[in-house]
């Protein structure tokens, strides 16, 4: 009798399921509209059996979630070494993120109710978006450098930037993400 359990292969048919499972949700999140996303139809492109995805995801809306929170955690922000680019390149990377085919649904889904009923999701979410900004203010402070306060950057750049995306306001634009950030730094707007 053998004393250990057999060693789980890193990868393996589950690595190929959720990789054709997140191919195929980005696919269709290009091809249609967010609200026309369903589970068996992300299984059919996928080839695997709806039933695979609710056993490993239980609904659409988590399934989003967890791909919203991968994307978030693989954009890491570097530094510039200068504060006003920094902030910059993070709005216009939020902005991408949010426009980009699906991003409005994933960061729906990141934040539903539905996903977490104590709300863990919208926590993790913010969580996520202010440990991005935190890299960016911990290199200022280590030039020694006095930069806005967090709250102001999620006040002045970042909520902004979600309110225009999910309204679909006209004008949203990386133009639009650098006048938030002049302002930010008092500079009158164009």
């Amino acid at each position: 009798m053998n004393a250990h359990p057999p060693a789980r292969r890193p990868g393996g048919r589950s690595a190929r399921v959720q990789s054709a499972v997140y191919r195929a949700v980005t696919d269709l999140a290009g091809e249609r509209d967010a609200a026309q996303l369903t589970i068996p139809a992300v299984a059919e492109r996928a080839g695997v059996n709806p039933t695979t995805i609710y056993r490993r995801w239980g609904t659409l809306q988590a399934l989003l979630a967890e791909m919203a929170a991968r994307h978030e955690a693989d954009a890491s922000p570097s530094s510039s070494g200068d504060l006003r680019t920094d902030l910059e390149a993070y709005a216009i990377r939020t902005l991408a993120d949010l426009a980009r085919p699906g991003g409005i649904a994933f960061f729906r889904a990141e934040v539903a109710a539905d996903v977490d009923e104590r709300r863990t999701g919208l926590r993790e979410c913010l969580r996520r978006c202010t440990a991005g900004i935190d890299v960016i203010l911990e290199a200022s402070h280590g030039r020694g450098e006095t930069p806005p306060p967090l709250e102001r950057i999620l006040d002045r750049i970042v909520a902004p930037l979600y309110f225009h995306v999910v309204f679909a306001i006209p004008g949203t634009d990386e133009a639009y993400a650098r006048t938030l950030v002049a302002e930010l730094f008092g500079d009158p707007p164009r």
